[in-house]
């Protein structure tokens, strides 16, 4: 699995980092989403997944 994230799209919800604070965090700086780890686990596929369709943006793509 691989999680990429386009910062361009990302409006700040937070929801991704609600999902999984494992995977995601917020910038400091503007509340964009920041990609901690871009090939997680299968433990993490679940939420990777859930935190993908919980965006408001659409910024997160998981393949």
């Amino acid at each position: 699995m691989r999680i990429s994230v386009d910062q361009s799209k990302c409006c700040g919800s937070g929801m991704c980092v609600l999902t999984d604070p494992d995977l995601f965090d917020q910038s400091e700086d503007d509340g964009t989403v920041v990609l901690l780890v871009e090939e997680p686990d299968a433990a993490h596929e679940a939420t990777a997944k859930e935190a993908a369709g919980l965006c408001p943006a659409g910024a997160i793509t998981v393949t």
